[in-house]
């Protein structure tokens, strides 16, 4: 997570316009959790592990596995729980730089976790284009890639994650890549058979613009609010965010690529939309609806809600300390079920 979010969804909320929720299935999907560790009083690792396991959660994004988070993946051995593992923007530099500084890497936060589900590893979160740095994320996933392989670790994925300020285009199936350094990532990814990792975030699509339509943004419409041009119809506004990635994807030659949510979710307090009350309707009524995937994508759609507990070293915005589902008391900030 990152206290910049807020600006990018800004520029991305310009090209799109809201609309509605679909019929929620019966079933419910089975969804990950991102866990951080930016705050004061939080439980334990195995604490952590436990809570997860006790609510159903089979996945986790650990945002860095420098320091504290290394007690986490030691939690993580031999639990059912896949494992989406960032390396942090702080060393993409040093990953990008030469190969042998990646297998450093692997040898020190993969290698010695072979019993943890590692499923991903993340080589840049919303990368911010200063000084050239988004230039680092290619590279640094080449080397990242190819250490793994040389580890014996191939069938990790490695991938990147981004937001919706990277595309641009509305309806949905006129989405394209605003952002010079994504086409060729997309390309990669291909390549691979990875996933691109996109944080969906309608509650900063929402906000961004002054008299959007509350319910599209929390699935609680009723109707069709956006029609596309393709013929599908788009009923909540987290859908039209995913399309329009995959339409960016087409277009980069990347069709084959998959969307794997990597971050979503609503905070409950910090500002006039952010209430207990939207965090609930928002997250539960995703864990619904992710089972059914997009009108472009059906089927079910790998989602990681953020975050675990509220966080309160958080930067920027005051929202940014209220996304948790839980306290660092582990007392629920409002009922959800998985």
């Amino acid at each position: 997570m990152a206290g910049h979010r807020a600006a990018a969804y800004m520029v991305a909320a310009a090209a799109l316009i809201l609309g509605v929720l679909a019929a929620i299935p019966a079933a419910v999907q089975s969804i990950g959790v991102c866990y951080g560790v930016n705050g004061n009083g939080l439980p334990s690792a195995s604490d952590v592990v436990q809570l997860y396991l006790s609510n159903g959660i089979s996945g986790m994004r650990i945002y860095s596995p420098d320091g504290a988070n290394r007690d986490t993946l030691q939690a993580l051995r031999g639990r059912d729980i896949d494992v989406i593992l960032d390396v942090g923007n702080g060393h993409l530099a040093d990953l990008a730089a030469c190969g042998a500084n990646a297998d450093s890497w692997v040898q020190a936060n993969v290698k010695p976790y072979k019993d943890v589900k590692i499923k991903y590893i993340v080589v840049g979160n919303e990368v911010p284009d200063l000084g050239g740095s988004t230039c680092d994320i290619l590279p640094a996933m080449h080397n990242v890639h190819d250490a793994l392989a040389r580890a014996g670790l191939g069938g990790i994925k490695v991938s990147t994650a981004v937001n919706s300020g990277v595309t641009t285009g509305f309806p949905p199936s006129q989405g394209t890549f605003s952002a010079a350094h994504m086409p060729p990532i997309a390309q990669y990814l291909a390549s691979t058979g990875a996933p691109l990792l996109a944080n969906v975030y309608p509650y900063f699509t929402y906000t961004a613009t002054p008299g959007n339509d509350l319910n599209y943004a929390l699935f609680t419409s009723s109707g069709t609010v956006v029609q596309d041009g393709n013929g599908l119809g788009y009923q909540n506004m987290f859908d039209s965010l995913v399309d329009t990635f995959y339409a960016a994807l087409e277009s980069a030659g990347a069709g084959s690529v998959t969307i794997v949510v990597s971050e979503s979710g609503w905070p409950s307090a910090g500002d006039t939309e952010a209430t207990p009350g939207n965090a609930q309707t928002y997250n539960q009524n995703l864990i619904k609806h992710v089972g059914q995937g997009t009108p472009k994508r059906p089927g079910a759609i790998e989602t990681y809600i953020c975050a675990m507990f509220n966080e309160d070293k958080n930067t920027g915005a005051e929202i940014e300390k209220h996304f948790g589902l839980f306290y660092p008391d582990q007392s629920p900030v409002y009922s959800i079920s998985f």
